[in-house]
């Protein structure tokens, strides 16, 4: 795979052709941060994200658009409710292998937050040292259920469409392959909240109080749960996009993060010597 932003730059993985996008240093030259996108995202809504970021931490980036997204490869619908789990423990190893990762932090929103958390808590992987998630979905809200419903006529009779297909090859895979999920009936009793339970590296959560799609209580399940370092920042009238809302304090948060990860792992640690 070629290291590049060039938007042809693509990444085989099993049987789908997926974009990609990569900023900064190699993987084999500094730490990479690595995005993953929002249940109706891609790799070129990140926007100037990636870039920026490259450019705040000294660090790699890298950003891909899931089958199904963006330009990536069609997939058939509907998508299993499990589906978040599936790209967590089938696809995203392949893809860290395939760049070559070697030293990672997982940056993801809503959806792709999710999947980073269940990375995190079910695929052993010494490469991963910390996650950051933006306004992350651990269970589901009736809130969110009822937001996510009304996106639908909004779709279907109004602009949205028009919106997510200058993003998307295939708009009605990304709209219904997450819409039909969150709103059927199966999905209102799913629940990831264990998978924090077997975090062991450090996380950073950004959480916007005005998110129509989720609460603080999907933060509180981590601080109810969590056993590594946790570092909460709550955005005050802050929507569903931090990075997007509220980007100074978004990557202010960020950097500090990425900071005190760094000091956290170079801390010195004192075993007693048994005499």
């Amino acid at each position: 795979m070629n290291w590049t932003s060039d938007p042809q730059n693509r990444l085989t993985i099993g049987e789908h052709t997926l974009e990609c996008g990569c900023w900064g240093p190699l993987p084999s030259e500094a730490p990479t941060l690595v995005l993953l996108h929002e249940g109706l995202g891609s790799l070129g809504l990140w926007k100037t994200f990636p870039e920026r970021l490259a450019a705040l931490t000294g660090w790699g980036v890298f950003a891909y658009s899931r089958a199904g997204y963006g330009h990536s490869s069609a997939i058939t619908l509907p998508r299993p409710t499990d589906y978040m789990t599936r790209e967590a423990v089938d696809i995203l190893p392949l893809v860290l292998d395939a760049i070559g990762a070697k030293d990672i932090v997982l940056l993801g929103h809503s959806d792709g937050a999710t999947i980073a958390s269940i990375y995190a808590g079910s695929v052993s992987d010494m490469r991963t040292r910390g996650i950051i998630l933006l306004a992350p979905h651990f269970f589901a809200e009736a809130g969110g259920l009822s937001a996510i419903a009304a996106t639908k006529p909004a779709y279907e009779t109004g602009d949205l469409k028009a919106k997510l297909a200058r993003h998307h090859d295939h708009p009605d895979q990304a709209f219904y392959g997450w819409h039909d999920v969150w709103t059927s009936d199966a999905f209102k009793t799913w629940n990831v909240g264990d998978e924090i339970d077997h975090w062991r590296i450090p996380c950073l959560s950004v959480q916007g109080t005005a998110d129509p799609y989720g609460t603080l209580a999907q933060i509180d399940e981590i601080e109810e749960r969590i056993y590594s370092p946790h570092d909460r920042v709550d955005l005050d009238g802050c929507g569903h996009a931090p990075h997007v809302e509220r980007p100074e304090e978004t990557c202010d948060a960020i950097i500090s993060f990425l900071l005190r990860l760094k000091r956290l792992e170079e801390e010195r640690v004192d075993i007693p010597q048994q005499a």
